[in-house]
């Protein structure tokens, strides 16, 4: 990842001496340059920082792994009557992570696929990561076999744990309903509604009206549905944008591509959608 980003830096930068050696141009033109110019840097930066991001978690998701084969090793060498019990919760632990970091690689391939960066850097960052996913599962293929050999079998101790689960799933039942009733209400608050669209496209489905918009009754269907803590980002495939609907300005970057393409990025989600669940953005 640092390559990466030393090598767009680097990009970056050669177009701007570039640019800035070109005395003959016109002033107006040497501004329109950095303009676009500095786009394009934002543009790749946020792209960097989204797959930073996700980078970041499948190594948190490796250390986590590596820390939990760390108490299965020293756990299974030991005695106690807590033994099969914290074998087979750590194993269960090592597994979930495993497939969460499995689906974080994909969602790092889809960034990689939907982003202007095209390098040979990330990808071998991405195989990299694939290797080191494989290694731990033949790891954890080892340690199961290890474990057999020991007769302490994955399978005997899933079956104790679940026993001792069902010993005690009556006191967890008001808890588990209660935690569905927030996990409902919580996504109901993060759930808002996005549209774009020509004006004649808008008023066919009286999603604007004259110069009111959303004050008629407006086709609910034709919007988009969307999880504000996910979404932060929306391309609007037009050269012309203009958002119809209230949200503070402070709280989004309305900016072109690298093909002059409008892209609306939420940098403060809970702000930028305090005033209002639903965006309309007018395009050409």
């Amino acid at each position: 990842m640092k390559n990466l980003s030393f090598l767009l830096f680097a990009l970056a930068f050669t177009l701007f001496v570039s640019c800035g050696n070109n005395e003959k141009k016109p002033q107006t033109e040497k501004f329109e340059q950095n303009d676009s110019l500095q786009k394009i840097i934002s543009q790749k930066d946020n792209e960097i920082n989204d797959m930073m991001e996700t980078f970041n978690q499948i190594q948190e998701g490796l250390r986590e792994i590596n820390e939990a084969e760390n108490r299965v090793n020293i756990v299974k060498d030991g005695e106690g009557a807590n033994k099969r019990r914290q074998i087979v919760e750590n194993i269960q632990f090592i597994q979930n992570t495993m497939k969460q970091n499995r689906a974080l690689i994909e969602k790092l391939r889809q960034q990689m696929r939907e982003s202007s960066i095209k390098g040979d850097n990330m990808r071998k960052t991405i195989d990299e990561l694939v290797k080191q996913l494989e290694e731990k599962d033949q790891q954890l293929r080892q340690l199961r076999a290890e474990l057999d050999s020991k007769d302490i079998h994955i399978a005997e101790l899933d079956k104790t744990v679940s026993t001792l689960n069902d010993n005690v799933s009556t006191l967890k039942t008001e808890s588990s309903q209660k935690t569905e009733t927030i996990n409902a209400q919580d996504k109901q608050l993060n759930t808002a509604w996005f549209v774009f669209g020509t004006k004649k496209e808008l008023k066919a489905q009286h999603i604007i009206d004259g110069s009111r918009v959303l004050e008629s009754n407006f086709n609910k269907n034709y919007f988009t549905k969307i999880d504000i803590r996910v979404e932060k980002e929306i391309k609007l495939y037009s050269k012309s944008a203009k958002i119809l609907t209230m949200h503070p300005s402070s709280s989004y970057t309305l900016h072109q591509d690298a093909n002059k393409m409008y892209v609306l990025r939420i940098n403060n989600p809970q702000i930028f959608w305090s005033t209002s669940k639903y965006l309309v953005i007018q395009v050409k």
